[in-house]
């Protein structure tokens, strides 16, 4: 990064766990959502595609019915010509135009049949598509209900915690530009890492924060002497003495107080 003003180590080690500070702030206010984004994102999509299915359920059913229609007119057009073909047999000159007539007929009929078959099966096709329409609009409301309930939970908490997000982000950014790039990617890199998000630790008890490796007293020594970044040789994180974290803690307490 350019322009950044040559710090001490100190200065440097005070600035990554004053970062590390803002950063688990950060963490513990997204936390707090959990998993809600996606739960709310989920939701959207379950119901976006509850409502397609119905759409299409419903448009199913006017084709059915459409075609029951058909059926009916081709029901009628089929005893039309019965009437037609009976009253042609009073003409007949002879048996053959007889047979002729009445085959017609009972071609007719059987059509007549057939068209009612169909429509009995499109009658039971409408009735079982109903029950699955009352159903998926069942289930749709109550995804609705559940969405709507999930957003008014998510845009409280985001309410009460955008504004002192944002601030941190801004105060991130800051102290981000006061660290070298090599320390910030180190610093990254570790964060990333580590299931915490804590990648510059304090000696407390004689060993690093959250560690139940001790750390030789002389090493100790060097880290409270400020002269060097020292890093954990079982963890990776850098370490700071509880002196220093201390300090930094309550500066960084004022400042999350002003918020």
């Amino acid at each position: 990064m350019a322009n950044i003003k040559e710090l001490s180590v100190e200065e440097k080690l005070r600035a990554l766990y004053d970062l590390q500070l803002i950063d688990s702030r950060i963490d513990e206010i997204r936390n707090v959502r959990g998993e809600l984004p996606l739960e709310v994102e989920d939701l959207e999509d379950e119901v976006a595609g509850l409502s397609t299915r119905l759409e299409k359920l419903k448009a199913d059913l006017e084709t059915i019915e459409e075609q029951i229609k058909e059926k009916k007119n081709a029901i009628d057009g089929h005893k039309e010509s019965i009437k037609k073909y009976t009253e042609q047999q009073k003409n007949v000159r002879n048996n053959r135009e007889f047979n002729s007539l009445t085959k017609e007929v009972e071609f007719q009929e059987l059509e007549i049949q057939l068209a009612e078959k169909h429509i009995r099966e499109m009658k039971a096709s409408i009735e079982h598509k109903k029950e699955v329409i009352s159903q998926t609009k069942e289930k749709l409301e109550g995804r609705q209900s559940h969405l709507k309930h999930k957003k008014a939970e998510l845009e409280d908490i985001m309410s009460e915690t955008e504004k002192e997000e944002n601030f941190l982000l801004e105060k991130s950014a800051e102290f981000q530009e006061q660290i070298e790039e090599r320390l910030l990617n180190a610093y990254n890199r570790i964060r990333t890492s580590v299931r915490n998000g804590l990648a510059v630790v304090s000696i407390e008890r004689g060993a690093s924060a959250g560690s139940f490796f001790t750390i030789p007293p002389q090493t100790q020594m060097e880290i409270a002497s400020r002269k060097k970044i020292i890093t954990d040789e079982h963890s990776g994180r850098i370490l700071v003495d509880s002196a220093l974290a201390d300090e930094e803690k309550e500066k960084m307490q004022q400042l999350f107080s002003k918020i």
